[in-house]
């Protein structure tokens, strides 16, 4: 029993440390792909060496064809710290011709690891009133900026204010 649960874990190590899970060369448009892997060896894993290979071996598939890879974005995540969270990488790669103007100089971009959306869209509660309960609300109003004016300046007291602002809100009613 004790020698069986020993070959287990040994097969068990030695799957984590050599896999990885490979999806292919995905194409993605005429010229562009995309190679992804996850590295299932969890803490035995090697991301940079993961990482290397993508690229790699994204540059032989570019140079079979006898053109170049131009990388357009790479995304790497961690190892996670559930099950089944494992570290992995994403290529995104072009394949032009040597001679193309894009093949002089390269850049990645990274992509973001949140994205924000900005609404500036405006909401507002319209209600139709008469022109009395108009001219009465804008009276109210008038007559709340005097008396907090009239506070500010030292002419009322708060007491005072207070007093002539609950007067003004019972009339409102």
């Amino acid at each position: 029993m004790g020698k069986q649960i020993v070959l287990m874990i040994v097969a068990i190590s030695v799957c984590c440390l050599t896999s990885c899970a490979n999806t292919g060369i995905v194409k993605l448009s005429p010229d562009t792909y995309m190679l992804s892997r996850e590295d299932h060896g969890g803490i035995f894993g090697n991301a940079s060496r993961m990482k290397a290979g993508v690229i790699r071996e994204a540059n032989e598939f570019a140079e079979k064809q006898g053109k170049i890879a131009i990388p357009l974005s790479i995304n790497e995540k961690p190892i996670g710290d559930g099950p089944a969270q494992w570290a992995s990488v994403e290529y995104q790669f072009r394949v032009v011709d040597k001679k193309d103007h894009e093949a002089r100089r390269t850049h990645l971009t990274k992509s973001p690891d949140m994205v924000i959306k900005r609404d500036d869209s405006l909401k507002a509660d319209i209600n139709i009133s008469t022109k009395e309960e108009s001219e009465k609300s804008s009276d109210l109003y008038t007559e709340l900026i005097k008396l907090d004016d009239l506070q500010k300046r030292g002419i009322l007291t708060i007491e005072e204010f207070e007093i002539q602002k609950k007067r003004l809100l019972e009339n409102q009613k």
